[in-house]
This record gives C-alpha cells, structure tokens and sequence, in this order.
C-alpha cells in the first residue's frame, strides 16, 4: 500500500516499531480491466485534480503517549507528481503498521485570479514539545497554515525547527471546494488515553457529512487540539464539485474486485442455523403473512415477485417458516450449499471510494447465552428470530484499487478497521492471496475480524459472541450476484425481493412486566430489594417507553440516574457488589447497554453456596437479559426493513 519511507537517522537508532514497517497486503494488486476513471490514480473534483500517496518522509516522532503508550509518528507526503502540491501532513500511532495516505493536489484552471490552489499567508505555532519530558527524536512543531481570504487550511505542517515553514510548503484550497470536518480516530496524546493527555491531542479527519449522495472527500490530514492554550482550530475537507461518478468502477472492474478482496466468512463448528440463498427460502416454504389475514399464508414465488412492494414497517406483512415441523426444522437449519452473497455497490467520499457492502442470509437467528463471570446461563428462546440479514462492507479506493478498510456488523455497532489489523488467506482458485477472513458468531452471525469470545456487556457480565473456524465456511466470491449499484444506470436487475421493504420473520412480543414480577415474586429481603433497584437502573433504550408505562414499579424511572450500586447481603456475609454506569446507546447500538460488573466476589466463595442461591441468581440474570435482548431484538426487527431496501442496503455511514 506505501512504496516508500524516508525515517530520520534519529529513528534508526531506536527500538523497532511497527510503524517501521510498511503494510502490504499479501500479494500484490492486480491490473484493473480497463474503463472509466476507475485505477487510474487521479480524480478530478472540479478544476482540482487529486492523487493519493502513501508515501512519506517521517519529520518527527514522539515514542510514548497515545495508543499502546507507544507514541505517534509524523510524517509530510514524498515523491510527489509534478504539479501537485501538499495538502496537509499525515499522523498514526506508533502501535500499528504504516498504512496511511494523503491527497496532494493540482490546479488546472490555470487561472490565477480564481485558482483553486493558493500558498497560505502565514502560519500559526499551534502546539510544541519543547517543554516536555517526553520521549522524543527531537523537539516537534506543529503550525496551522493562515490560508487567504476566501480559501480553507486542509492540513496541518510538522517541523522540528522553532522557525515558520515555507510559505511554499502547503497549499490552501478555495472555499468552494471545501467542506466542515470531525474528529475521527485518537492517534496521540501524552497520555495512555484522550482523557489524561493534559489537553492536547491529536486526531484523524474525516468529513462532518458522509454518505453515498455526499461530495465531501477526505484528505487523509489530521488535526492537532490543544484547549490548555484554548485554540480552536478549523481544518476543512474536499468537496467533488464534479461528482459524476467517472471514477466508479464499471460492472467488469466489479467484478476483479470481488474476485480480489471477496471474504471468506467462517461459521463457528456448533452452529445450527447456517445461511441460505433467498432463493432456497423461497423454494423451501417460507410464507406471507397478512394482517387480518393471517390464516391465509401465501407461498412466495422464488424470485419474490409476489412480495409487496416498498411499504413501511407497519406489521401489514411479514414473512414467517413453513408450518409444517418437519420442513419449518429444516428450513431453520439453513443450506450451506445454496448460499450467495449479495453485493450492493456504493460511492463513498465523494466517488473517491466504492463501498461494496456484502450481505449474506440465514433463515434462523438462534437463541442467545448469557455469561455471568464462570456460568455461561442458555436464554431459552430469547433471541430467536426468522430472517437474519448480517453483513461487512468492503471499503477499496478509486484512485488505485487498493482495499484500505472493512465494516463488521458487530452486535451493538458495527466496527471499521484498517486493512493493516485485518487476517488474509489465499484461496486455491484465486489469483491473489488478498482475500480476508471474517467470522460470523454462534447462533448470532454477526461478523467479526478474530475467533473468540467477544462479550456484550461488562467485564465478565454480557451476551456471549463466540467464532471460530470451522469446516462451514462461505468464499462470498464463488456465489455472489450485484444486486445494487445505482452509479450503472441499469445494468444492474433488482431482485423483487430487494424491494420488500417489511418484515422478513413475525414479530413476537412479550410481557416484560410479568416475567419481572415472576423473578421478583422467588425472591426475599434484600434480594428481592436488589432486584427491584437493579430493574429500577435499567435505562428508557432497554425496557422500550411503552413497557415502562406498563409495569407499576417502574413508573418513576423518569430520570436517568448516573450511577449507583447495590450490595447483597446474605447470612451477614457480603457474596456481592453490584456496579452500574448509564451507558447512552445510539441509534445503531440498541442492545451495547452494560450490565453490572461483578466486584470484589471470590469465584470460589460464589460456587460454594447453596444450589438454591445459585439457581435465584441465576434465574435473576437470566430475565435481566431477556428484559435487554427482547427489546433490543424489537428494535433491530423494526430497523431491518429499512437496511435491506435499495436506499438503505449497506453500512452505517462513515
């Protein structure tokens, strides 16, 4: 991914980083068919032509503070082509392999009153270390250009002399071809993390608005804050005044694509409910229901034409199993063999990059397990549901093709990571050894990048995740079909099903407020007393506004409380210290609620008590989790419909 790396001679004395190292993907990139903008290395905004580098010249480097208390490199971009200019300098942490870019940009209107590059007017000394006991090659500064009146800063310029750079060094854009920036990822601070770094930290750029039909563009700069000196900065973005969609890839280039980076997904050795094709669904019984109707399914054609469609969630339809056991049994269990991965193709960043977002089904969602510290307690059916859509989006630039980062649909919000953290394998029928791993977790099939228990909740408290390799694996590039990609205009035929935009499974409900009162009514004392507190706690996102309309206890819970505890008390011993902080979901992260944290207990003290104790804590448990996961499993049902429409079918924007 970089080509080249220049490091100081202070830095080759140093201990070995892994920064030192350049990421390469396994095997080299492939020639591109031809056609288009797409690979051709430079994107033209409008008046303004872009090209993306990664390679750098480390300036100067700090070897503690930050991610891993390994520190933060920085670096200004290299070998640039002639005519272009730097935009802004790049920054990561010491703690992962160089894999980082920068656009360098080139003003073709060749019209010096209104040209779309301009050197700044002066510069501002934003942040130096000369003054701190840090581990460092050299003292660092780091200057914010002044751009001139109707022109925008795009990044900032790193030295390791007091004295201002080169007007010469950088390049400010026209307002016009700018838009506002966020903070993305921390890269460094003095401290291990943002809240002790003693108000100075540093942070990647992204563009304040993204989205498939958004011009903003990124720049790959960074943004250094410092609010001990009270400085506010403003680093702006690109915007693709131009965004015709000439650099998309055409349905060939998609294809090398797929056939390059397609993931291979592994199914954990115990799973039960393995994907399928909609096809095979459809072919194998599933049904539409109607309201009002409802003893009248309909059986669906294979290619869903007879699905509504468009619609809203309004529970008038919905699509449920076979009636018949036999077949409904079988049809939960999925066919490995039949499955297929479903490609909706999307411009991100302004056309600088495609999205290929690859969504996979399975028929069933498994039931859920819940983990106290040493006891793993099964939810029944809790987390049963029909129609589970998981997926992970691939992100691959449009200047070079390069595979640069990937989505995973994690339960409670999904994670992007860069390809550097990411694990490859080489398929035998593929020309490249490009192809990453995913895994999709027990009963759940949510995706993640490593096997493993990943736990939803607290430490030692949550939802079991658990992946693992296994013989049930999909190679999404063997059976794949596009089934969206608006920037072809036609090439591409929607599915009918594509268009449904209801439910794929009923929708099931239950009485949160009697299956409390049936734990409340086992328990006594100061049991009974925790429980009440500890469903009390529970926040509006969990329990869902109408059910706390309709359990009598709860009716106070209005205001959200910061924090509490509760201690257990039994037989004058204390077995027990409950913790529990608000956490405030988001509207993608509906189930990342923390349970209580488990403090200051012996395992081995817990273990020795009374079959009864245990059997009351951990029925206790077991309905706190099925209070979450229902309701978080009503809300995700609700938001479904709207992720597999043609508008919605992809990742969460970023």
């Amino acid at each position: 991914m970089g080509n080249c790396l220049c490091f100081s001679s202070s830095s080759k004395q140093r201990k070995t980083l892994p920064i030192d190292t350049i990421f390469k993907l396994p095997s080299p990139i492939p020639t591109w068919p031809p056609g288009g903008g797409f690979g051709s290395g430079i994107i033209d905004l409008g008046g303004l032509q872009v090209f993306q580098t990664s390679n750098f010249t480390e300036v100067w480097a700090t070897h503690e503070g930050g991610p891993g208390d390994l520190g933060a490199t920085f670096f200004e971009p290299s070998s640039i082509p002639d005519g272009f200019f730097m935009l802004g300098s790049y920054s990561q942490p010491n703690n992962q392999q160089l894999s980082g870019w920068v656009l360098v940009g080139k003003d073709i209107e060749n019209d010096p009153s209104s040209s779309t590059l301009k050197e700044p007017v002066d510069y501002t000394l934003v942040w130096t270390s000369e003054s701190l006991k840090i581990k460092q090659d050299s003292n660092g500064y780091i200057w914010s250009p002044t751009p001139p009146d109707g022109y925008m800063a795009l990044g900032h310029v790193v030295t390791t002399s007091p004295n201002k750079p080169s007007l010469t060094k950088i390049r400010c854009v026209r307002s016009d071809l700018a838009d506002q920036t966020e903070t993305s990822n921390w890269i460094w601070g003095q401290g291990s993390d943002q809240s002790s770094s003693k108000g100075f930290n540093v942070y990647s750029l992204q563009p304040s608005k993204r989205g498939t039909n958004e011009p903003t563009v990124s720049v790959g700069t960074f943004i250094a804050q410092n609010n001990a000196y009270n400085t506010s900065l403003s680093l702006a973005c690109l915007k693709n005044n131009k965004f015709d969609l000439s650099s998309m890839p055409n349905l060939t280039q998609i294809k090398a694509l797929v056939q390059a980076y397609s993931p291979l997904i592994y199914f954990h050795p115990k799973e039960t409910y393995l994907p399928s094709s909609v096809t095979w669904f459809f072919n194998n019984g599933a049904l539409l229901y109607t309201k009002g109707d409802e003893s009248n399914p309909v059986p669906i054609d294979p290619s869903g034409s007879n699905l509504p469609q468009g619609g809203s969630t309004d529970d008038a339809y919905w699509i449920d199993l076979p009636i018949d056991d036999n077949a409904k049994e079988r049809v939960m269990r999925g066919d490995l063999q039949s499955s297929e991965a479903y490609l909706h193709i999307k411009p991100m960043l302004g056309a600088t990059f495609t999205d290929i977002a690859v969504w996979i089904f399975c028929p069933f969602n498994g039931p859920a397990t819940a983990k106290l510290e040493l006891i793993d307690i099964p939810l029944g059916k809790i987390g049963e549901h029909v129609g589970d859509w998981e997926h992970l989006t691939l992100r691959v630039s449009n200047f070079n093709g390069v595979l640069y980062s990937v989505y995973f649909s994690e339960h409670s919000g999904g994670t992007w990571l860069d390809s550097s953290l990411l694990e490859f394998q080489q398929v035998s029928k593929s020309p490249t050894g490009n192809k990453l791993v995913a895994y999709a977790s027990l009963n759940g099939h949510a995706m993640f990048p490593k096997p493993g228990l990943v736990l939803q909740g607290a430490t030692g408290i949550g939802l079991r995740n658990d992946t693992a390799k296994s013989d049930n694996v999909i190679d999404t590039g063997a059976r794949y079909s596009v089934v969206s990609a608006e920037h072809l205009q036609g090439e591409i035929v929607e599915p009918p099903w594509l268009n449904y935009d209801r439910k794929w499974g009923p929708k099931f409900a239950y009485n949160i407020g009697v299956e409390a009162k049936k734990v409340e009514n086992k328990l006594k004392g100061d049991l009974k007393s925790a429980f009440e507190s500890l469903v009390n706690l529970l926040p509006n996102e969990v329990l869902g506004e109408e059910v706390v309309e309709e359990i009598e206890e709860l009716k106070d819970f209005r205001s959200r409380i910061a924090s509490s505890s509760i201690e257990v008390i039994l037989n004058e011993r204390r077995l027990l210290r409950f913790s529990m902080e608000e956490h405030r979901t988001s509207s993608s992260s509906l189930l990342n609620f923390k349970m209580p944290n488990l403090l200051n207990w012996s395992p081995r003290l817990f273990l020795r008590q009374s079959l009864h104790f245990k059997d009351v804590i951990k029925e206790l448990f077991e309905h706190c989790f099925q209070i979450i996961v229902v309701h978080g499993l009503r809300q995700r049902s609700s938001a479904l419909a709207k992720e597999l429409s043609t508008n919605h079918l992809g990742a969460p924007r970023s």
